[in-house]
Parts: structure tokens; sequence; C-alpha cells
């Protein structure tokens, strides 16, 4: 099979309580609906793997890993202003979803092609401290390692997450290699306020970086209207690899978001990257789950993703 699911209750250990919106269910959420459509007999599943502090370091400061792996012990605190609490065995929890995503990206280069991660898409977490329940930013570390170990020079980076993926934009904003297409809720009525459309990239990136603000109670409709602007920067760029960060709290009905799209927007722009990925970079498309708190809304949404992508 060309497609790899990566499942494991390993990768449902990232969670901050079931009070928390990102609670211990959503990882259940999603399997019981993988299941229900029998899609965990059409795909590879492979189970989840940890990372060791050289990888996190490729993106992380030494300071920040030093702090998270010492609340990590204690157990106490805030690793962000008020959003994202230490709890015992946050750093190991956080190591395996950011290796999960680079064992990942390792079995779609050596042919494996497509791949998705549930519980993944930490876009929030800058690389000196956490944000808006992120701890390490997995987007990032791939990033940084499939550089620096394949010298993979062109990756684009597409999010559908209702939320901007500052983490990712603000450490790339001026790398010409990275290419960012990120469809949003207006930072002005959600976290983080920020992804205004003239954000566009700085320097010798100026033009890389596409943010496209939706307003509250964007549709299905509004989505798909803008999303050949998502397909213009990508074969712009002829990318070698591709990853998708697959928020479904953009979904009508999460609980934190204001957004009114369907799990069809999901499906869309899953095919498309599918397309895209086979015509410029051999079929290398890595899925991470990201956001989603209604947990209805992103079994839904993250299946058919997964549905879009199974052979």
């Amino acid at each position: 099979m060309a497609f790899t699911l990566y499942y494991g209750e390993e990768l449902g250990r990232y969670n901050f309580g079931a009070a928390h919106p990102f609670g211990p269910d959503r990882l259940d959420a999603f399997w019981n609906e993988t299941r229900s459509r029998g899609l965990d007999q059409k795909v590879d599943i492979a189970h989840p793997q940890s990372c060791g502090e050289d990888a996190l370091l490729r993106f992380h400061t030494p300071d920040y890993v030093e702090r998270v792996q010492h609340q990590s012990k204690t157990g106490a605190g805030l690793l962000d202003y008020g959003d994202t609490p230490a709890f015992p065995g946050v750093y190991e929890a956080t190591c395996t979803v950011v290796g999960t995503g680079l064992a990942a990206a390792e079995h779609i280069l050596a042919g494996g092609q497509r791949a998705f991660i549930p519980i993944a898409g930490l876009h929030h977490a800058r690389r000196n401290r956490a944000g808006g329940f992120c701890v390490f930013n997995d987007i990032g570390v791939i990033i940084e390692q499939l550089r620096a170990i394949h010298g993979i020079e062109r990756i684009a980076y597409v999010d559908i997450d209702a939320h901007h993926g500052d983490g990712v934009y603000y450490s790339f904003e001026d790398d010409p290699g990275v290419f960012i297409a990120d469809l949003h809720e207006d930072g002005r009525y959600l976290y983080p306020g920020t992804g205004r459309a003239d954000e566009t990239g700085s320097g010798e990136a100026a033009g890389t970086k596409l943010n496209i603000p939706l307003p509250p109670n964007a549709d299905d409709e509004t989505f798909r209207r803008e999303w050949p602007r998502v397909e213009e920067l990508l074969r712009g760029a002829r990318p070698e690899f591709i990853l998708l960060q697959a928020g479904a709290d953009s979904i009508l009905g999460d609980p934190i978001t204001h957004m009114a799209l369907s799990p069809a927007s999901h499906r869309m722009a899953a095919e498309r990257l599918r397309v895209l990925a086979d015509e410029l970079c051999a079929g290398r498309l890595l899925g991470l789950g990201g956001g989603g708190y209604n947990r209805r809304n992103l079994a839904l949404a993250w299946n058919e993703v997964v549905e879009a992508w199974v052979d």
C-alpha cells in the first residue's frame, strides 16, 4: 500500500487532561471512525516512535528544551501564557509526536508516498516557547530535518486549521525555501491574532508565503473560492515535499472557533494536494491532524483526508 497511517496509544498520551479542550479522547474519536469506515483494513498501520534531544535542537533552543524536560519531571506550571500546562511526562509525550512525524517523513522519502498522523501538527510552538496547546513544533523539526539530513531545498506547508500557524510562519518568515499557504479564521477574531493577508514573507522570502484570513462563519463555498491561490503558490514553488496541517477546528460546531466549514473542505483539500504531490514531488505528502475540539468533527474531517489518500 502507498498510504501509511500512524496510530497507537502512545500518541494519545499527548493531552492536557479531560477538562482541557485538547483532551485524552481525541485519538479514540478518530480511530473509532476509521474502524467504522473499514479504513483500518485499507491502510498500512505503523506505530508511533519517539525522537531524541538532537532532533528537537534542530528547531528549538537548548534553554527551552531544558525547561520542558524540567517541568515534565515536576508536572507543574505553564509552558506558555495560559493555554499549555505542563504535566508529568509532557516531554516524553511530545517527543513521541515529533518522532512519529520524523519517522513518517523518512518512510515517505523511502518510497512510501503518503502518510497521516492524527495527533500532530503542533503549529503554535515557537523556537523558544510553547503556545496554544503546542509544546514542541513537530512541523518545524520535520522541515529542519528534511533539509539537514536529506538536502531537500523546497518544502511546502499547507495549513487549514482555524488558527493561524504562527509558530511555523514566523520561524520561516524570511526563509525562501519554505513555502506556506495558511487558510485560517481572521486573527481579529481568534487566537493567535496573526496571519494578515499582507504577511507574505520577508527579505529574500517575500512572496513565498500566502496567508488567507477568512471571516467568521466562512463556509465551504468561501474555502473553495480561495483554494486556487494555494495551488498557484505550490505550482510556482515546485516543492520536493508537501506537509498538510488538517486542523478540524475550522468545521461548524467547534467549541472554540467561529468557522462553518464541513468535512467536505478537508476532503477537497486532501484530494487536490494528492494530485499536486503526484505531479510535483513524486507523491511525497504528509498529513498532520492539528486542532479540532468537537470530537465528531475531527473524526469525520481527518478520515476524509485518510479516505482521499487511500489507493
